[in-house]
């Protein structure tokens, strides 16, 4: 039987998420969204292409969560997106009352499904999520540190002119200007990047570029585009989670998780690796921070922390 993925929101990247699933086959996707139309158009539009690209999947929209019901995994990509000029703070007040009313939705009518989750300010948002879900900690995960491990990652091979597949490295921490690009866990080709360094392939100046346009990465397509945010790249990291729990892939990706005690962190969601399979976060992988990234890591935690109490301050019922 095939999965249900319910896409709650029917914006820019959850039209983007509903084709890429699509593509790749993994199960009827129900689009999701307050204006009913955008849901259908959308839906529909996707739909009369899989005689072309050959996928069998039942596409729906709809604004009713009686339709969404028993899905199995639900990515929520509703509310307001950045305009120029906007952090994604700035965003806090209104996507935290759209987020409470998704909760209530999908609490409802699919408790036991995965959730993941891409509306920002993304750390806050995730952890409100929970909170007025009451989902199991481990069913309920943000979309980030894909995304800027993947910006960081386009960056460095750019600038040091290497194929993307010889870059490995990550990102941790909150999905905002403090989120903390890890140079000691970064390599080229299996080197680590001191060594391109020394070496004089790209200079200590060029890679706190790097991480300044990385940390920014979101704002700089928002200043582009000026109606709207990114999204084509914000979708394939949602669908990457999605695809690890659904074919219980046990893949290593860093995202926004719960953590209790981890990287010294206590009852708040933040960046780090995890392992994502069938039960969804089913660990929280430990790796060894330097001091620096430890202080980085910690004052972003502290950033979100900070934003959390700023959310609890709008609806006390976040206590």
């Amino acid at each position: 039987m095939k999965k249900k993925i319910t896409l709650i929101g029917a914006g820019q990247i959850g039209g983007t998420l509903a084709h890429l699933i699509a593509i790749k086959k993994l199960g009827d996707i129900v689009l999701f969204d307050v204006a009913e139309g955008i849901a259908k158009g959308k839906a529909l539009d996707i739909a009369q292409s899989s005689p072309i690209d050959n996928f069998d999947v039942n596409l729906s929209g709809t604004n009713n969560y009686e339709d969404t019901k028993n899905s199995d995994a639900i990515i929520i990509t509703a509310g307001v997106p950045r305009k120029p000029g906007m952090t994604r703070d700035d965003l806090l007040g209104i996507n935290l009352k759209i987020i409470k009313q998704v909760s209530e939705g999908i609490k409802s009518t699919s408790p036991n499904a995965f959730v993941i989750c891409i509306t920002n300010p993304l750390d806050v948002i995730v952890m409100a999520l929970q909170r007025y879900s009451k989902f199991p900690k481990n069913k309920v995960v943000g979309m980030a540190g894909i995304l800027d491990s993947s910006r960081f990652k386009y960056f460095l091979s750019k600038e040091l002119k290497v194929p993307i597949g010889d870059v490995e490295t990550l990102v941790l921490g909150g999905h905002g200007d403090t989120m903390v690009p890890m140079l000691n866990h970064t390599k080229i080709r299996g080197e680590p990047i001191e060594n391109f360094i020394k070496s004089g392939k790209i200079t200590k100046d060029n890679i706190e570029k790097i991480v300044d346009r990385t940390r920014k990465g979101g704002a700089e397509i928002v200043k582009y585009l000026e109606k709207g945010s990114a999204y084509y790249a914000p979708a394939a990291s949602g669908v990457q989670m999605l695809e690890s729990y659904l074919k219980d892939l046990k893949k290593e990706l860093p995202c926004a998780a719960f953590l209790e005690n981890e990287y010294g962190a206590k009852d708040i969601y933040a960046g780090v690796p995890v392992i994502i399979g069938k039960n969804g976060v089913e660990k929280v992988v430990q790796i060894n921070l330097s001091e620096n990234e430890k202080n980085q890591f910690d004052k972003s935690i502290n950033a979100v922390k900070e934003l959390f109490d700023a959310a609890k301050k709008i609806d006390p019922e976040l206590e």
